[in-house]
């Protein structure tokens, strides 16, 4: 799957004659197109977050009419439901009615984010809701595109360009991944008082915050995305230290401590992936 096998090797040339008389490089899309048909999975995984990302662009923009702009909001749902249904295709085994078959199910990061998109494919567009399953597909959608860069090579001025351009994005996108985790955990905790808020306005039924705990707790046992419990660990240290303050009155120190221990009383137990488990 290394481009460098497609290349030219520059100690190899017999002379500057050969080297002006060689056709320029041109992208490789023979190895792309049979790299997409080989990997038909991954390959349709890439186009529906491309999608994903694609419809999340069109939501923010104020350019639109709300109707385009509700049905952006399905499409990224949906599409990011075909993602996640995918993955698990992908990931799991034959379907067996058994105890064991549900339990790697609900283990799997993929069929945390199918409940969420369908838990809010038919509420009112709220644009918090998005940014989880936007910048999930972002993060995915850069590693494949790397690979896609790398096969495709590059040939021409304008390609060189347009290639040097987006290896740079992903770079950047990598470099900044933890943060982009830790604020896809922040976002997932703090959506849970803002369903509540949601469901007493009207804007979600109100069976959602009960399904919304179930998936919070979810993520919170994840075997794979442990930033959710770690950003609920320090956000109880945080709220400790505060109430440690001499200056905190002492009935709000019992209220915060008491409440802080119903918290963590609610927090499900958490099993260890096993070491051969890969990352999704």
């Amino acid at each position: 799957m290394a481009p460098q096998e497609n290349e030219a090797d520059p100690s190899t040339s017999s002379g500057p004659s050969d080297s002006s008389s060689a056709p320029p490089s041109s992208p490789n899309w023979n190895a792309l197109r049979r790299y997409l048909l080989d990997n038909k999975i991954d390959s349709a995984l890439w186009f529906t977050r491309v999608f994903t990302i694609i419809s999340s662009i069109l939501y923010l923009l104020p350019f639109f009419s709300p109707m385009f702009s509700y049905n952006c909001y399905k499409r990224v749902l949906i599409s990011s439901a075909a993602t996640s249904a995918l993955r698990l295709h992908q990931r799991l085994p034959r379907f067996q009615f058994s105890r064991e078959y549900f339990g790697l199910l609900f283990a799997e990061d993929s069929c945390h984010y199918l409940l969420y998109s369908v838990m809010f494919v038919n509420s009112q567009p709220v644009t918090i809701i998005l940014i989880p399953v936007a910048l999930f597909a972002l993060l995915h959608t850069v590693s494949f595109t790397k690979k896609l860069l790398d096969i495709l090579g590059s040939g021409g001025i304008l390609n060189m360009t347009l290639v040097r351009s987006a290896r740079k994005a992903i770079e950047k996108v990598e470099l900044h991944q933890q943060g982009i985790l830790r604020f896809i955990a922040c976002t997932e905790i703090m959506l849970m008082p803002a369903v509540i808020l949601m469901t007493l306005s009207g804007q979600v039924g109100i069976v959602i915050p009960f399904v919304y705990y179930r998936f919070l707790g979810f993520r919170y046992s994840s075997r794979r995305n442990p930033y959710c419990r770690l950003l609920f660990a320090e956000l109880r240290r945080s709220v400790e230290q505060m109430t440690g303050h001499q200056r905190c009155p002492g009935f709000v120190r019992t209220f915060v401590l008491k409440f802080n221990a119903f918290i963590a009383n609610l927090a499900p137990p958490v099993v260890q992936a096993p070491t051969q488990a890969a990352a999704s």
